[in-house]
């Protein structure tokens, strides 16, 4: 294999992108896990409950997201983009980016969403157990249990008709986050990539 073919491997599958995404999200995971697990204890069980419920939103809200960046198609934004709309050109670089967006949207949220909404729960579980002296938990873990597994997935196929019927209001909504960011942090989400030189 000579060096071009290896050059053509590495960016038709994008390597560089799936090792940064990979030990990011190792990184954040850690971080999060951390976070919300001390969180959670230490929160009584309504609060506990509320907190599990807003990662399983989390996860549900960005699986919308990732549905409909690749659902959505440019010839639109492009009409705004021609008058002047400048939220279009981050809806733009949202859709030309969609798998690295669907990846961390559909994949690294909702992986990470999966394992603190099954954290908290089996916190929860601990504090019910405790306050109601229940020796044996095994009913209560599997109807916990069974009840985030019904609300995420019931979620996201609700979100996902959200996704594929509203797409393109999703996908303005957050560009026009995306253009807040920039103008008032100078980050950009989505940087121009230079064109190499033949």
């Amino acid at each position: 294999m000579n060096k071009k073919e290896e050059e053509g491997i590495f960016t038709r599958y994008n390597l560089k992108w799936v090792f940064f995404i990979s030990i990011w999200t190792f990184i954040m995971s850690i971080i999060v896990s951390v976070i919300t697990e001390n969180l959670v204890t230490n929160l009584d069980i309504v609060a506990a409950f509320i907190v599990l419920i807003v990662i399983i939103l989390i996860g549900i809200i960005f699986d919308i997201i990732g549905i409909a960046v690749t659902t959505a198609e440019e010839k639109p934004f492009h009409a705004m983009a021609a008058n002047k709309v400048e939220e279009a050109k981050f809806a733009i670089k949202l859709i030309r980016n969609a798998g690295q967006v669907s990846n961390f949207c559909n994949d690294v949220i909702g992986d990470i969403s999966g394992i603190l909404s099954g954290a908290a729960g089996t916190t929860i579980i601990y504090k019910l157990m405790n306050r109601y002296s229940l020796v044996d938990g095994t009913m209560l873990t599997i109807i916990i249990t069974s009840l985030i597994a019904a609300f995420t997935v019931g979620g996201k196929a609700f979100g996902k008709s959200i996704a594929l019927f509203n797409y393109e209001r999703i996908i303005y909504s957050i560009a026009k986050i995306l253009n807040l960011i920039e103008k008032r942090l100078g980050i950009d989400i989505f940087p121009n990539k230079k064109k190499n030189k033949k």
